[in-house]
């Protein structure tokens, strides 16, 4: 089939402006994690343009339009959302297409997620597949756009190549996107001493309109120092490369030269200055239109000395020099520069995360000498490790463990299992049995439901360890509700009674050391575990018996420490995997899909070197609490062999 055109995407500047006299359809769209631009709605786009239009170079707040998106924030100056409980940045961009397209029309193309709720197409795959459907085209392949599925229009649904699962999708109507003609006037960075007019007199305007205030006066004084500050210091050798801030206003590039250059090309900007050096100027590979990356501001103020790092633009959807120009960055920053996190996850320094990455966007936008990185991420694994650097776990036998079908444990007759962890009661106490809450003089609540030979339904029985005392029957139906594994757990204080097992889906266990060590750990190498369980098909012991489970996110790679400690945690995970009790079968908290595979109230630590999301190094109280987790399972120190 003959491919379908997508919509015009019309080259940008700044914020983008179309030529004038011609119409366009304006897009306002964000950058997710993945790299991906993901559209607002129509609605929100129709207010972002009105607040453009009164003030170019101000703040639009999000939650006047959808509730959902009351704590985000955009700044139309430096191109950025801002989330104010977070302070998490991300860029936006504003895109146009031709009227005649999917969002001029108000068509949105969905597909159906796994919660069951519908998700939106990227925009510019949404008017590919509108052009399609309007051609009468029985499918449409979305590879050449980067994604192996197939749409097939007259099922409507969605097929991935590769693993053959299909979604449903839909089209829908909903307001037509913002459309403009004509030739916009850039907005410029603001003059210092401008006003926009009277500002409003909520806690946010005061806290921007304050913060310009403090940067205009700031960039006042640094201009002075930029321009005259040579002729009053007969002690530089060094030469000034003048500087004039741009008038982009996308944020990509700050600073701008008027005479001399660089003599290289880097993807980074950077100016530097101090007594007895030339300021220089590195001029980004190319000035292609994409907003700036989320970004860390450090201020500078150390002994007149300032710098400005940007990540290149660029680099926005190249994973592997990302890494490298945030190493850059980071080595541009003077030694000492008091940092100013824009993204406080831990909540760990004395600066809020909402007035840090405020205050970072808009003295970014003045053009004040900040030094700015990429927001931080997770260090999830260490550097490449060659097989041999890999050994044994010193004191444990092998590498290797696998639980496969045959290793699943046959039920036990549930009366001998009762009788072997309980005694009977000749004289009753006057109290509740709280698996049936009838009283232990009467009769179990189980009586008519349950008939087994031997167990009458007056019988009471106490358990061995912790003495808490139950219907025998109401403890032969609370065992043919569990595992049938052969143990016993008390429902009043939770003690375990034999050797508690499972759910857990077949799977393959690798334990080594790797010669790295985990924050907080110097001196001790580290343990690396690599669990992988494949999907499968759910047998009687999981909720749906005969229903496929998938396997999200294997193979999963935890971290201990290799020390003492760390070395005794990892054996009673091993048996902890032995007995099936590391993973189950359920409903994903993070993602809310149900029968996968999911964690089993033991936490593992998946950050190698940071400890960004908490499931990473440093945790002081890590492997302590790890092993009151697999004590709570059965799992005890009590149950290694010296």
């Amino acid at each position: 089939m003959a491919r379908p055109g997508s919509g015009l995407l019309v080259p940008m500047n700044g914020l983008g402006y179309p030529p004038q006299n011609l119409a366009r359809v304006v897009v306002w769209e964000w950058l997710n994690e993945h790299g991906r631009w993901r559209p607002y709605s129509a609605a929100v786009c129709h207010h972002i343009e009105n607040v453009l239009k009164g003030d170019a170079r101000g703040s639009v707040v999000l939650g006047q339009v959808d509730a959902q998106l009351s704590p985000y924030i955009i700044d139309l100056q430096s191109m950025h959302q801002f989330r104010q409980d977070t302070g998490t940045m991300r860029p936006v961009q504003r895109n146009f297409y031709e009227p005649s397209s999917a969002p001029g029309k108000g068509v949105v193309w969905e597909w159906e997620n796994d919660n069951g709720s519908w998700t939106p197409y990227d925009m510019e795959i949404c008017v590919t597949i509108q052009n399609a459907y309007e051609k009468q085209h029985p499918w449409l392949d979305l590879t050449s756009l980067g994604f192996c599925y197939l749409i097939d229009f007259n099922s409507m649904s969605q097929t991935n190549r590769q693993s053959q699962r299909k979604r449903r999708l839909r089209r829908r109507m909903d307001l037509a996107y913002p459309l403009i003609m004509g030739s916009i006037p850039k907005s410029q960075s603001w003059p210092v001493g401008a006003s926009s007019g009277q500002p409003c007199s909520c806690q946010q305007c005061i806290l921007v309109n304050s913060t310009r205030a403090a940067s205009n006066a700031i960039l006042a004084s640094q201009r002075r120092k930029l321009y005259g500050g040579t002729a009053g210091n007969p002690g530089a050798t060094g030469t000034l490369t003048v500087v004039r801030q741009s008038n982009t206003f996308a944020g990509t590039s700050l600073w701008s030269p008027t005479s001399g250059s660089s003599g290289t090309n880097n993807n980074n900007i950077s100016v530097g200055g101090g007594q007895a050096k030339a300021e220089q100027v590195q001029l980004p590979l190319s000035t292609a239109n994409f907003p700036c990356s989320p970004v860390m501001p450090s201020l500078s103020s150390a002994h007149g000395h300032h710098a400005l790092t940007i990540n290149g633009q660029n680099n926005l959807n190249r994973p592997g020099t990302q890494r490298i120009s945030m190493g850059t960055a980071r080595g541009a920053i003077p030694p000492g520069v008091p940092a100013l996190p824009v993204k406080n996850l831990t909540g760990s320094g004395p600066v809020h995360p909402a007035l840090a990455g405020m205050t970072g966007i808009l003295m970014c936008a003045a053009g004040l000498p900040v030094c700015l990185t990429r927001a931080p991420k997770p260090i999830l694994h260490p550097p490449p490790i060659n097989k041999s650097d890999m050994k044994p776990v010193p004191g444990i036998n092998g590498m290797r463990r696998k639980t496969k079908k045959k290793h699943l444990r046959r039920g036990k007759n549930p009366e001998d299992v009762v009788r072997r962890y309980t005694e009977k009661i000749k004289v009753l106490p006057d109290e509740d049995c709280t698996i049936c809450m009838e009283r232990l003089v009467m009769s179990s609540g189980y009586e008519g439901v349950l008939q087994h030979k031997g167990i009458k339904p007056e019988l009471v029985g106490k358990l061995g360890k912790c003495g808490h005392m139950y219907h025998l029957l109401c403890l032969v139906a609370m065992y043919n509700n569990g595992n049938k594994d052969g143990s016993l757990q008390c429902p009043t204080c939770k003690t375990i009674y034999g050797e508690k097992t499972g759910t857990q889906p077949p799977g393959k266990m690798e334990y080594h050391v790797i010669p790295h060590c985990l924050p907080g750990y110097p001196d001790s190498k580290t343990i690396r575990i690599v669990y992988d369980i494949p999907a499968g098909i759910q047998t009687n012991e999981h909720p749906n018996p005969g229903k496929k489970f998938s396997a999200r996110g294997f193979p999963r790679h935890c971290y201990l420490p290799d020390n003492e400690k760390g070395r005794k945690v990892l054996k009673l995970l091993i048996m902890a995997w032995d007995r099936r009790l590391i993973f189950t079968i359920g409903t994903s908290s993070t993602t809310g899909e149900s029968d996968t595979v999911v964690w089993n109230e033991i936490h593992h630590k998946t950050e190698f070197g940071s400890n960004l999301t908490g499931h990473g190094y440093p945790d002081p109280n890590y492997l302590d609490n790890v092993l009151t987790e697999l004590s709570a399972q059965g799992v005890g120190e009590d149950n290694l062999k010296d």
